[in-house]
């Protein structure tokens, strides 16, 4: 009976040991397993972007004052540097808010009263404000539109003080500050995914009062049609 037993015994050993060697040869079959590769981290969107632009303000030569009949008035044009913020409320809406400063002479025109009378000189800060629809299913290419409000401050201002050929002189000048509607179209072209070039145009209808005083007795009144185009070019910086 003990013979039976370890019989059975060394058999079922045999087996275990048989079944064991089988198992390491389908494993051994078997083909790798493949090494884990983490995911690429995906960059969070950033709503912000700035542009630096070269900034062309041509004015309409167009005006007049009140007290004079057949009289005009010509703005001088500028360039100047000026810089923008963007806020992306979706990918394709955003708004932009500009900021920058230009200086223009202004000229009379017209009858003899005024024809080449210095009026004087002004600074403008212009603050414009616009909301734009992006479209961004051109690849780097990432044309815009938008239209806004825009307010105009005008300070350190002068008159000329100068006589024309017909003996006027303007002895205080003051452009009043006013709102003006903006349209504008333009384009970013991305370089990569932060950098890129920037073509911009805003049309401004600008129309502000003015006020003055000839030879420091007579006041006077008027309006000069500015109206400028803003063309500007420059770089991009999306965050």
């Amino acid at each position: 009976m003990k013979i039976k037993t370890r019989i059975a015994v060394s058999s079922l050993v045999l087996a275990a040991g048989l079944s064991g060697f089988a198992a390491a040869g389908s494993a051994a079959d078997l083909p790798a397993a493949a090494p884990y590769t983490k995911a690429p981290a995906v960059e969070a969107w950033n709503p912000w972007m700035i542009r630096l632009r070269a900034l062309g303000v041509l004015t309409r030569n167009s005006g007049s004052v009140d007290q004079v009949p057949g009289s005009g008035v010509k703005v001088s044009d500028a360039v100047v540097p000026e810089l923008d913020i963007s806020y992306f409320f979706t990918r394709n809406i955003a708004a932009e808010l500009i900021l920058g400063a230009t200086r223009h002479d202004v000229t009379g025109t017209g009858v003899p009263a005024t024809a080449g009378l210095d009026v004087g000189k002004a600074w403008l800060l212009p603050p414009t404000l616009t909301l734009q629809y992006h479209f961004t299913e051109l690849g780097a290419f990432k044309p815009y539109i938008g239209g806004g409000v825009n307010y105009t401050v005008f300070f350190s201002q002068s008159a000329g003080n100068a006589f024309n050929n017909a003996g006027t002189i303007i002895t205080s000048s003051d452009l009043h500050n006013t709102a003006a509607p903006v349209a504008q179209i333009g384009f970013d072209y991305m370089i990569d995914q932060h950098i890129g070039v920037n073509v911009d145009v805003k049309k401004i209808w600008l129309r502000p009062d003015w006020s003055g005083t000839i030879a420091g007795v007579v006041p006077v009144t008027g309006k000069v049609n500015l109206d400028p185009w803003l063309i500007g070019t420059g770089i991009t910086y999306k965050f």
